[in-house]
């Protein structure tokens, strides 16, 4: 699935949630959605515009503060572009690579950097867990209530496995810092 697409999922899948302005529609993908997607704010009002050109979405004013909501084409396209495969993008993770080539760091900077990788982690954590009690003491807010959660629950547990991994790793740099 091509770049393009899936920020058409981002936006029709938020104004699916409910209608927004472009700002809102860009605060709620960097704050919502940012905890697991991110997105180009230079990609989502053109996307918009071409959304509403295709008949996806539709302004409801003519002024530049007029919310957007998606119409039924657009429900449709945005249950197309989910039906299709996941695509998997390479990883491209700046601290494993720096820790692949860590000798010539060294194991007392290659435990730094995984330290701050913990706490970053444990932030995430705390950030993840004060959105799941403030949900918790919502009203449920329809039928996406609980698909929320579950996005909620995989961020918990990937903060959770790197928390442990920090551990791990840092016992094995220690290790290797104390061999001649």
């Amino acid at each position: 699935m091509a770049r393009k697409s899936q920020t058409e999922m981002a936006v029709l899948g938020a104004l699916g949630v409910a209608p927004m302005t472009g700002y809102a529609l860009r605060r709620a993908i960097h704050e919502v959605l940012g905890h697991f997607w991110s997105e180009s704010f230079g990609q989502i009002y053109p996307t918009l515009s071409r959304l509403e050109a295709d008949g996806l979405v539709v302004r409801s004013g003519t002024q530049r503060s007029a919310p957007y909501s998606i119409t039924e084409a657009g429900l449709h396209r945005l249950r197309e572009l989910l039906g299709q495969p996941v695509q998997q993008v390479p990883p491209r993770n700046g601290l494993m690579l720096r820790l692949f080539f860590g000798r010539q760091l060294g194991p007392d900077r290659c435990q730094q950097l995984v330290r701050e990788a913990r706490q970053q982690a444990e932030q995430q954590l705390v950030q993840f867990e004060a959105i799941r009690a403030e949900m918790a003491t919502e009203p449920e807010t329809g039928a996406d209530h609980q698909y929320w959660f579950i996005t909620i629950a995989a961020g918990e547990h990937a903060a959770r496995a790197t928390i442990d991994w920090a551990d791990e790793t840092t016992a094995a740099l220690a290790r290797i810092g104390a061999t001649p």
